[in-house]
């Protein structure tokens, strides 16, 4: 501000020195038009009109020099003010900035807390509203996000099991073998028990032989032995004649008609699930997924149920439904191998399919429908939803006491081991998981945050059909006290 202060005075001394030169220039010209020598100058003056115009000229220039002299002591004046206004200007400055200071110093005072914790303070509060944007932020894209997937999974899967009422046979470890009367039941066992010794050395199962009226049970984890051992006793029932020789005999009959009935049920399963141009491997391994069930779920027909849903959705997406369809048919045939294949069975039924000239479209989708590959095609997207549609299904699949309890222990543990949690109940047969905040620990953005994390570290960590449901409760209390 002084600065421009003292750029106006020299600008105005500039002017007033400039109009003093031309007022002394314009007087000189005028003395000299009328004859009259300039100062300092002599020459003839005797004429009395001359002499009066000279006076005059000399009366205006005196005149003239006062008004400049005048002009002068203004401009001296004002510069004197100026300068005093600038004086009180830094006076001013110098006070304002005292009382900053002061204040500053009254503030931290009062609050008790110097500037450089009331600036952290202050960067905490920022660092908070940050942090209550960013929930909110993630509030609303979950939100938005789930709106537009709800929606668009609602149109596609409600077409599909509008269309697909299939049913399921949920298939156990034992199989029943009913007696004309419960006089075989002496008949199988034997003279001390040889014959029931001999079949099940045989097949591999245990014949249960109890109070059951007109019944055996047959039990045993491997789907085609027991059926095995179900043929061969039905053999023996209906042939008469029960004798280790003769039941050896049984057995291998029984074993190789099994073979037939395995092609015949592949065969079976690719004509309901419309494939064609199978190689005869290919169904064997197929018709061997009907001995084999998963949680409970019978696999030959999850894997054609898998194939029309595959197929009803790339139908809707406009992908390709003869690739969705072959690989979801073929994605569970890994599990058909004996142990002496090494892998996970996603991955060593992609290696078979493309062995046996399946397209490397439906051997990756066959790959991926486990995620042991990141999928790259719409077609193995699908495959990944047909299985777990099916699988997910309420009363699809069952679990052993121990699998479910376990899954409950580790749903629990994940949500635990996060500072704020009070409680964790696994509800919904695991399938959703509520958990219970300590008030003070957290706010209502932590958990949003937490619930968020949470999911992330089940989906990571765990493996199960369909999805769990994370849900995070903060109690919120307000108390007083009557006097």
């Amino acid at each position: 501000m002084s600065f421009g202060v003292a750029v106006v005075i020299l600008v105005a001394a500039v002017v007033l020195a400039a109009g003093i030169v031309g007022g002394v220039l314009l007087l000189a010209k005028r003395l000299v038009a009328v004859g009259v020598p300039a100062p300092g100058t002599t020459g003839p003056a005797t004429d009395p009109v001359a002499l009066a115009a000279q006076e005059d000229q000399r009366a205006d220039l005196a005149r003239i020099e006062e008004r400049l002299i005048a002009r002068e002591e203004k401009l001296d004046v004002r510069l004197r003010e100026s300068a005093d206004r600038e004086r009180q200007i830094a006076e001013r400055e110098a006070a304002v900035e005292a009382l900053r200071d002061e204040r500053i110093r009254a503030l931290e005072s009062v609050s008790g807390l110097a500037a450089s914790q009331a600036k952290t303070m202050l960067l905490k509060d920022l660092e908070d509203k940050l942090r209550h944007d960013a929930a909110r932020l993630v509030r609303q894209v979950e939100q938005e996000t789930k709106r537009e997937a709800d929606r668009r999974v609602r149109n596609i899967l409600a077409v599909v099991m509008q269309r697909m009422a299939a049913g399921h046979a949920a298939e156990t470890t034992v199989s029943v073998v009913h007696l004309p009367s419960d006089d075989m039941k002496g008949r199988i066992i034997g003279r001390e028990g040889r014959n029931i010794r001999a079949l099940e050395h045989l097949t591999g199962v245990d014949f249960i032989i109890d109070d059951t009226p007109n019944a055996v049970i047959l039990s045993g984890f491997d789907g085609v032995r027991r059926e095995i051992a179900r043929l061969t006793l039905e053999k023996l029932l209906q042939d008469g004649r029960i004798h280790p020789a003769r039941i050896e005999e049984t057995f291998y009959q029984a074993k190789s008609e099994l073979e037939d009935h395995i092609v015949k049920a592949g065969e079976e399963a690719a004509f309901e699930a419309n494939v064609s141009g199978l190689d005869p491997e290919l169904i064997r391994l197929l018709g061997r997924l009907r001995y084999r069930t998963s949680y409970g779920q019978n696999v030959l027909a999850h894997s054609v149920e898998c194939a029309h849903l595959a197929a009803m959705m790339a139908e809707e997406l406009g992908a390709s439904p003869k690739t969705a369809r072959r690989a979801a048919l073929l994605h569970d045939i890994g599990k058909a191998v004996s142990h002496e294949i090494e892998g996970p069975h996603a991955l060593v039924g992609g290696d078979i399919a493309r062995k046996h000239a399946e397209t490397e479209a439906v051997a990756h989708a066959m790959e991926a429908h486990h995620n042991e590959v990141e999928p790259q095609t719409v077609e193995a997207v699908l495959v990944q939803a047909a299985d777990a549609l099916s699988g997910a299904r309420p009363g699809a699949r069952g679990e052993s006491l121990e699998q479910y309890v376990k899954r409950l222990r580790d749903l629990e543990h994940i949500a635990t081991r996060h500072e704020g949690v009070d409680k964790v109940y696994a509800m919904q047969a695991g399938r959703e998981i509520r958990i219970m905040l300590d008030p003070g620990a957290l706010d209502d953005d932590g958990a949003v945050l937490l619930s968020h994390e949470i999911a992330r570290e089940i989906e990571q960590e765990l493996e199960y059909p369909g999805q769990i449901k994370v849900t995070v409760i903060r109690e919120s209390r307000a108390t007083d006290y009557a006097r």
